[in-house]
């Protein structure tokens, strides 16, 4: 896939793209002022139960306590294999260990689980949970069971826990799945003999930095080359490699050009093009990209685009390049959640089935998991991708100022008429000798030209004089009635 992993470094946050055949494919973001949560052991305190919803909220030292729902509590099913009522389990005031699974996002607090999963490089302990898990994406059948008798010989004798292959594990040797068991197992020990003298909301443990996280999670056979462009974060990562990633040690470089690196391999580019609604199509169709609390709405148009053959041609053509260009999308941008896809109507199964299956291969790739429904009654795709943390939109963005979130604002007109209607109704209760307008420059200047006529019949009406001052710091939607 001729895939590298750039590394860019300052004092205030790490960013990590992932290109492969030098289009940007992965944007990682952590700033150190809010990192991300996601992994990180708690000795959390139970503020609040909610027996109506089967969840509970736990304070673990954030601004807003964390979410736990009962489903995601270990052993709380009883004997009879059912979920125990969440008001049998927990009690306010209670402190128990709990692990972050999904960041704050939006105006929604952290999501908790009890049942630990701490990853390695090549694994993932389940502390609580004896089962033996292997990768779905490693395929092999015979390959699976060979991993899995050789972790069955390497977990000690009286250990409980249990273990997830992870799809990085498929080449390792035994030396390394025994060094990786061993970790893990040590780290939960003095995990849990942290706890043991913590106070409540205390932060047990918190997973990698992004730099090194790279290595464990982001590097595989088609990773070419690693460029970090921090010499202090270089020997960080080589050491970490070192240690734990051997095989990404011949592939790391340290990046001192003059240029700054993302400006050398264009993602400051495609930055800026990902938080754009439109992403244009090199056929000269275009998709645009909607991203709201609820669903994210990404509709295909066809835009300029004239294929030679037919109009169905040029549909079916820009429907496979879309196809192609949503799922970078949504690997770039980090949107997960409902995804609904208007690719422009076909007529035919075959070309539905064709855009159907191009966007099934490109989401392949993809390393967050994503389901795929197919086209609904309304010839609509409807997907999942799952959300563990913050899209780059609001990662990099916050709400506009002027609309506040809305995209739109009210045309000066309808303000004219606002203030209008706003005087009259001063009137109606006040006894003034004049009124005073302080709005925007298009509103007044709209006052002076085309609804002058409007504002001087009302001055007849009220027979009151009226005057405006342009107030240069308000917004278009700002004004002020002042009596005088």
């Amino acid at each position: 896939m001729n895939e590298q992993i750039l590394i860019n470094v300052t004092p205030q946050e790490t960013r990590v793209a992932v290109t492969e055949q030098g289009a940007v494919q992965e944007l990682h973001i952590e700033r150190d002022s809010s990192r991300g949560l996601v992994g990180n052991i708690y000795l959390g305190r139970v503020c609040r139960v909610l027996p109506g919803m089967q969840s509970a909220f736990v304070e673990i030292g954030l601004a807003r306590a964390a979410f736990l729902h009962v489903a995601d509590i270990w052993m709380a099913k009883n004997a009879a294999g059912e979920i125990r009522p969440i008001e049998k389990i927990l009690s306010e005031g209670q402190t128990l260990l709990v692990q972050v699974v999904k960041d704050p996002i939006g105006s929604k607090g952290a999501r908790l689980s009890t049942q630990v999963s701490i990853a390695g490089r090549l694994l993932v302990y389940l502390p609580q949970d004896p089962h033996i898990g292997i990768s779905q994406r490693i395929e092999d059948e015979a390959e699976r069971e060979n991993l899995r008798e050789k972790l069955h010989a390497l977990i000690p004798s009286g250990e409980t826990g249990g273990f997830i292959v992870r799809t990085v594990a498929e080449a390792a040797s035994q030396n390394e799945l025994a060094a990786d068991v061993e970790y893990l197992i040590t780290l939960w020990k003095q995990i849990q003999l942290a706890a043991q003298s913590a106070a409540p909301q205390e932060l047990l443990y918190q997973d990698l930095s992004l730099a090194t996280r790279v290595l464990r999670d982001l590097v595989g056979d088609s990773t070419e080359r690693i460029i970090v462009d921090s010499r202090e974060t270089f020997g960080k990562v080589q050491e970490f490699a070192a240690r734990y990633t051997p095989q990404a040690l011949p592939i790391l470089e340290h990046y001192s050009g003059e240029r700054p690196l993302f400006d050398l391999f264009g993602v400051e580019e495609e930055i800026e093009r990902a938080l754009a609604r439109r992403v244009d199509l090199k056929s000269g169709g275009y998709v645009i990209i909607d991203q709201t609390e609820a669903l994210t709405t990404v509709d295909v148009n066809t835009g300029g685009f004239v294929s030679g053959r037919s109009f169905d041609d040029t549909i079916f053509k820009t429907n496979l390049e879309a196809a192609l260009s949503i799922a970078r999308q949504l690997r770039l941008r980090n949107l997960g959640g409902i995804i609904i896809v208007d690719f422009i109507d076909m007529d035919t199964q075959e070309h539905r089935d064709a855009v159907l299956a191009e966007l099934r291969k490109a989401l392949s790739r993809d390393r967050t998991r994503v389901t795929v429904n197919g086209f609904s009654q309304l010839g609509l795709v409807e997907m999942t991708r799952k959300r563990t943390r913050e899209s780059l939109a609001h990662v990099l963005c916050e709400p506009c100022p002027v609309c506040l979130g809305r995209g739109e604002l009210k045309a000066p007109q309808t303000i004219c008429y606002e203030i209008l209607r706003e005087i009259l109704r001063t009137e109606r209760q006040f006894n003034a000798k004049e009124y005073r307008i302080l709005a925007s420059q298009k509103v007044i200047d709209l006052f002076l030209d085309e609804e002058s006529a409007s504002l001087t019949q009302l001055g007849d009406f009220i027979k009151k004089p009226i005057s405006m001052q342009v107030e240069t710091a308000y917004m278009q939607e700002q004004y002020d009635v002042i009596l005088v």
